[in-house]
């Protein structure tokens, strides 16, 4: 079955060390740190109180927001394509370029987190149709490539090497499904990081596309017909040309698309222009059976409609038809669907639903909700295999089809395991495992002896031995007991003198588990912590969770990250001076809010392709579908919620700001640059202290998705430099 996933800080030395008995040595020496630091300082205060910002285009827009008058004098940015913003991007990245560039040590950092970077990683691993598939990356390609074999440890041959499209790097995969004979392999390709993608086919045996195309596609895969004649798919309106970046997504179609026909000729299987701003997204049950249509209006629920394809003609019944919780069918045994859900169960169940009988009383349950969340659930070899998330991190078990507990899977740590498609009548199933410091490990699991074994393993270029990671629990404002991971490399000490970038993002249903990722290799091997707080508003701990962290909770969000970094201050591992924050899309969000909020706690900031202006989020792009958890300004309620946070509306005037890194990219078209672009004018002109704001534009890249490894290495290596700078790290 087809699935739908710098402020001038003293340093503390005379509170710290007085009285203590320390001999004239030690104190003699770290008075000299005292003073390196404090002429360090003043020297970047000079050059930092010489810059002169960018004069961004500025208007007299006043919107009315039910009687407030709301100033958006910058709304010119939002048009990335005109001429004034264009003079403003390059003059914006011509300035920070300029403060990055004169910065020690760029080229030891690029080399670094080359070698980092350039180790051989697996991903994407899994069976169908009679072949193995799996995604490999020899290093520093841009774009991993795909493999296929026709025997588990056969030899591979190269099927899609996306490289091959551009020199740049930036035409990337966004989706892929293998016919059900195993002959013909549907894939996406997206441009420039954009979310629009178009459909292709290849022949597997041969490597040949055929000549179908599908346009105007935004996350959607084919879902091949049992026959092998077509698939399903969801579309949206081709949008005017001047639009294509910034159009909302409104009125989503599924469209049956027959191979060899254009896609003018595709048939509408269902649509809802009632119902212009909900999601659609096609599945079919593993018999051919039924069409599968989910209907989604908000992050962490939807409906589920399906029709009976065994009769000609018959309508699309509504079989969950209100948005409150989540629903997703795992598999099905003729009319019966297994359904995992939240209904009734916070933390998920596990459901059987007799479509003949579809009534709540005849709803059987077959796994009950548990302590842990359950994250994914597949149904394969006469079992159902369960992921769940334990305080943020993967146990996964195995039950019966009756659900009776057979056994937990051996999991190699504390870390994530993501769980490959599977069909109901396969006897394997294929799961990719990382962790903080080690990258992707692909596994099979045996689903007749239920022993894993080891299928790919990363060939790395460090020692993972070197480093550790913790999880260690805090309260928040609210006394809310919030889980944290904390990694670095083995024998700090508790001295507050630790280089530390806390990460967040806190929204969306979405866990923030273990993954690794080379920047913060070099980031620990530079002496510094890595942090990530699990915060209300992800599905760490059910929906409970995630709706503590919506609409009129989101201050709990913010909250939760503030204690985080009150808390790793407290305990000692670091200090204001040396803590950084970041995060990127709703955690640059988090990023630009608890910035305004307590720019006093940081020591510098990273916001990355972040949701800045929250009265006009949900008018571009998918923005309409983050309404469920944010709210929406034309909402008189839920504007007095969001005019309270929003990172572009809170901005003070004369306050003294840390340093700002703030990325975006020219294309993207899911938070669209305006958000930074109009965050980074405002900021620059309120900045009342000596900390440098500064912005950097990607060219031809989008919200991240897809990125290419060599712009990564770049735009990490300015992080990294931005940081060093900033946290007064030698």
């Amino acid at each position: 079955m087809a699935h739908v996933t710098l402020a001038v800080y003293p340093f503390p030395f005379e509170n710290e060390y007085s009285g203590r008995g320390l001999d004239h040595e030690v104190c003699e020496n770290r008075y000299e740190r005292f003073t390196e630091l404090n002429q360090f300082v003043l020297f970047l205060a000079a050059s930092i109180v010489a810059m002169n910002y960018p004069i961004a285009p500025k208007g007299d827009q006043v919107d009315n927001y039910h009687g407030h008058q709301i100033a958006d004098p910058y709304r010119g940015l939002e048009d990335a394509n005109s001429a004034a913003t264009q003079k403003w991007v390059e003059e914006e990245n011509a300035l920070t370029h300029s403060y990055l560039s004169q910065l020690p040590g760029r080229e030891k950092i690029h080399a670094r987190l080359t070698q980092l970077w350039d180790f051989e990683r697996f991903s994407n691993a899994y069976q169908a149709g009679g072949h193995y598939f799996y995604s490999r990356n020899s290093g520093l390609q841009n774009q991993d490539v795909v493999y296929v074999s026709d025997r588990l440890n056969g030899e591979p041959r190269v099927l899609i090497d996306p490289n091959t499209y551009r020199s740049d790097g930036t035409a990337a995969l966004s989706g892929e499904s293998v016919s059900w004979n195993g002959k013909l392999f549907g894939y996406g390709v997206s441009q420039a990081g954009s979310d629009w993608s178009e459909i292709h086919v290849r022949e597997i045996a041969t490597g040949k596309d055929l000549p179908d195309v599908i346009h105007w596609v935004k996350g959607s895969v084919p879902v091949w017909t049992l026959d092998d004649s077509g698939f399903y798919y969801s579309r949206f309106p081709e949008p005017p040309a001047d639009q294509v970046l910034t159009v909302a997504a409104r009125n989503a179609q599924i469209y049956l698309h027959r191979l060899g026909e254009p896609q003018s000729a595709d048939t509408l299987v269902y649509e809802r222009p009632d119902q212009p701003t909900w999601g659609l997204g096609p599945a079919l049950t593993e018999d051919g059976r039924y069409l599968l249509i989910y209907a989604t209006a908000s992050a962490g629920k939807n409906m589920l409609f399906y029709q009976d394809l065994s009769h000609a003609g018959s309508k699309v019944v509504e079989l969950i038809a209100k948005d409150e919780f989540a629903y997703s069918v795992i598999g099905s045994v003729g009319p019966v669907f297994y359904i995992q859900t939240t209904e009734s169960a916070s933390r998920g169940r596990l459901i059987a639903v007799d479509v003949t009988h579809p009534e709540k009383a005849n709803w059987r349950d077959i796994v009950p909700e548990q302590p842990a969340t359950l994250n994914s659930a597949a149904m394969a070899g006469s079992k159902f295999v369960l992921d769940y998330l334990q305080d943020a991190h993967s146990v996964t078990r195995l039950v019966s089809l009756s659900g009776k507990p057979i056994s937990d899977v051996a999991l190699p740590g504390l870390g994530t395991a993501n769980f490959a498609p599977v069909r109901q009548s396969d006897r394997e199933i294929f799961y990719a495992f990382a962790t903080y410091t080690a990258p992707t490990a692909i596994y099979r699991l045996d689903l007749v002896t239920d022993k894993s074994t080891l299928v790919h393993q990363s060939r790395l270029s460090f020692n993972p031995a070197s480093y550790e990671t913790k999880q260690v629990f805090y309260q928040s404002k609210d006394g809310t007991r919030v889980p944290m991971f904390l990694t670095y490399r083995k024998g700090i000490k508790l001295d507050s003198s630790n280089p530390t970038l806390l990460y967040g993002y806190g929204g969306f249903d979405i866990a923030m588990t273990p993954g690794f990722s080379p920047p913060y290799i070099e980031w620990m091997d530079m002496g510094g912590i890595f942090a990530v707080a699990n915060l209300r508003g992800g599905s760490e701990y059910g929906e409970a969770w995630h709706l503590a962290g919506t609409k009129e909770h989101k201050q709990n969000v913010f909250d939760d990250f503030i204690a985080a970094a009150e808390w790793l201050i407290s305990s000692k591992y670091t200090s204001t001076p040396k803590l950084a924050i970041f995060g990127g899309s709703n955690g640059g969000l988090l990023v630009g809010a608890v910035v305004n909020q307590r720019p006093d706690l940081y020591g510098a900031a990273m916001a990355a392709v972040g949701v800045m202006d929250m009265l006009r989020f949900q008018k571009f792009g998918f923005g309409e579908y983050w309404v469920g958890d944010y709210g929406s300004s034309d909402n008189a309620t839920e504007f007095e919620s969001l005019i309270k946070y929003s990172p572009l509306h809170n901005i003070k005037k004369g306050a003294h700001y840390p340093p700002v890194l703030i990325t975006t990219s020219d294309h993207d078209d899911r938070v669209m640059p305006g958000h930074s672009f109009k965050y980074a004018a405002t900021l620059q002109q309120a900045q009342g202290g000596p900390a440098p704001i500064l912005i950097r534009i990607e060219t031809r890249a989008g919200h991240g998705a897809g990125k290419p490894v060599s712009k990564l290495i770049d735009e990490w290596t300015d992080r990294m430099l931005f940081l060093r700078k900033s946290l007064g790290m030698e």
